[in-house]
């Protein structure tokens, strides 16, 4: 028998669940989120601008093209200025065509940045945040309209080439990548939105405002 009033713990217990959902969506993102945001089908392109910093000069080295994926297993780097050369990498091998100059063609084991390349841009690409936590500690930070994903080596071999790979971002956008080399300076990649923005920017402060999400670009 009942005593008529209604029951109000399914209610109150909602109201609370939603209440925990609620940062999820509104607060701090996790690398799970971003990754899920970033996964992409293939075949699938994007624009990219390279600055490579140096002491010795006024403006970062810069160099702009297209990352390409025609299919899962593989990459493809298209640069179009200020040279013209592809790089293909594909079932364990690298070949890189360069106008002027014979193709040259050697194993991916030979060029270990380059696997890198290959094992963390596809893994993101594709979503897969079990492949990158095989190979990088993954520390999320930030909201979903402006978030960072910092990627540090777990193996001591690939530590000793590679500090940390900070991902800046945007939603479903990744915007910048900033590697950061065992030995030597850092690296900007503008991606997307980003790359496009960069267009005729040639001052290093410009170009790193451009890099982080949220800055309005």
């Amino acid at each position: 028998m009942t005593s008529g009033k209604p029951n109000v713990r399914p209610r109150l217990l909602g109201m609370l669940l939603a209440g925990l959902a609620a940062p999820a969506l509104a607060g701090e993102v996790d690398a799970g989120w971003i990754l899920r945001q970033l996964a992409q089908p293939v075949p699938g392109q994007t624009g990219f601008v390279e600055l490579r910093g140096s002491a010795l000069l006024k403006e970062p080295l810069r160099v702009e093209g297209q990352y390409h994926r025609p299919d899962a297993a593989t990459l493809v780097r298209e640069v179009q200025a200020p040279y013209a050369e592809t790089t293909t990498i594909a079932d364990g091998q690298v070949s890189i065509a360069r106008v002027g100059k014979p193709l040259r063609v050697f194993p991916l084991q030979r060029a270990p940045e380059l696997a890198d390349l290959q094992a963390s841009f596809g893994a993101l690409l594709a979503g897969d945040l079990a492949a990158l936590e095989q190979h990088y500690r993954l520390q999320a930070s930030g909201t979903p309209g402006k978030w960072q994903l910092l990627l540090t080596p777990r193996d001591a071999a690939l530590a000793r080439r590679l500090v940390s790979v900070n991902l800046q971002g945007q939603g479903d956008e990744l915007r910048c990548i900033e590697t950061r080399p065992a030995k030597g300076d850092l690296q900007r990649t503008l991606l997307g939105s980003a790359a496009r923005a960069a267009a005729g920017v040639r001052q290093a402060a410009a170009l790193a405002a451009l890099c982080h999400a949220g800055d309005g670009h």
